[in-house]
């Protein structure tokens, strides 16, 4: 379980919050970021005993090639709502996401592509491509924690 932003959210889908953020690489005039993205738990796979929140979405309001601005709202099974706010910079360097992880962001022709830092030597990488029509975002990635251990999941976002 990691911290992302104040809220207690599996590296993975802190992970996943952060790298959508990572489009700011694409054109600025026609990036298919930007708006609201509903996460899609049944679709999504978490690495073994990862708890999942009721529900998630995230709500991308700038997705340019200097800065992602977005918000996540998690629901958690007592239905208590949380909303964080971030504004990160978009050029491959690692900065910091929270008071521990630190993250750097790639895009490549066909996709978005993440590394994150815990402070215990824990990695998060993956890699998120968007469906033809833009509607669907599958995100696939993989957790490595410090002793060298991996674990695999896949998160999948539909647009609202």
């Amino acid at each position: 379980m990691r911290q992302c932003g104040g809220k207690q959210l599996g590296f993975g889908l802190c992970g996943a919050l952060m790298l959508v953020a990572a489009g700011a690489a694409w054109a600025d005039d026609a990036n298919p970021f930007i708006g609201r993205w509903h996460w899609d738990q049944a679709q999504s796979k978490l690495p073994p005993g990862e708890p999942a929140p009721a529900d998630m979405i995230l709500d991308f309001s700038r997705v340019d090639s200097l800065h992602v601005r977005w918000s996540v709202t998690t629901t958690d099974a007592q239905q208590r709502k949380s909303t964080e706010t971030y504004d990160t910079p978009a050029n491959g360097e690692f900065y910091p996401i929270d008071a521990t992880t630190t993250a750097a962001f790639r895009l490549n022709d066909t996709a978005l592509q993440a590394t994150f830092k815990g402070p215990a030597g824990e990695t998060d990488t993956m890699n998120c491509a968007l469906s033809t029509d833009q509607r669907k975002m599958t995100c696939r990635g993989t957790l490595t924690a410090p002793d060298g251990k991996t674990a695999t999941y896949l998160d999948v976002y539909d647009r609202d």
